[in-house]
């Protein structure tokens, strides 16, 4: 049977949770289920359906990279929106991750081919809700985001494996970054 699978950097505390009582504001407030159904992450792999054994190959492949990777920085700075559909944490340092996510898009199409390349550029973000918030709510949400500040900067330290089990994503992984010790 295929799953789902996605690839992510997490927020260390306190930034988790700080970013997950956001998205917490915004399920309460719009009922949006899609804010609260992945912890913070900045996504480096979008969902890929695969068959069962590529867990373990992911791993595999994903264990090898991140020996390659030291740790790096992100900060994050206030909100933004794609569209009406997605709402956001922007994120205002984004060398490590941009060097990270290209890193790991090359190496998976030399070790783990399966994982289909993007089509769309990469951005990188931190979603608060996406997809099902209510269109009647968007203008209220996108001047009280507009008024709001945020800022916070974090070291990233491991990339996160998820699979989706049917009804939520489990992390399954979570590889250091760094050489072997």
């Amino acid at each position: 049977m295929d799953s789902l699978f996605l690839v992510a950097l997490l927020p260390p505390e306190p930034v988790f949770s700080q970013l997950w009582a956001l998205k917490q504001q915004v399920h309460q407030r719009t009922g949006s289920r899609n804010a609260v159904r992945l912890p913070p992450h900045l996504t480096l792999v979008p969902p890929t359906r695969q068959p069962d054994g590529f867990e373990a190959d992911c791993r595999r492949a994903l264990q090898a990279f991140a020996t390659t990777q030291p740790p790096f920085f992100v900060g994050l700075e206030n909100f933004a929106w794609f569209g009406a559909r997605t709402l956001f944490v922007r994120v205002s340092e984004a060398r490590g991750v941009q060097q990270c996510h290209a890193a790991l898009t090359a190496w998976l199409a030399t070790h783990l081919p399966a994982v289909p390349a993007e089509t769309r550029p990469f951005t990188p973000h931190l979603t608060l809700a996406t997809r099902d918030l209510p269109a009647a709510l968007v203008p209220e949400l996108q001047q009280d985001f507009a008024a709001r500040r945020y800022a916070a900067t974090f070291e990233v330290r491991s990339i996160t494996l998820f699979r989706h089990d049917g009804r939520q994503w489990v992390a399954v992984a979570e590889v250091p970054l760094g050489p072997a010790r």
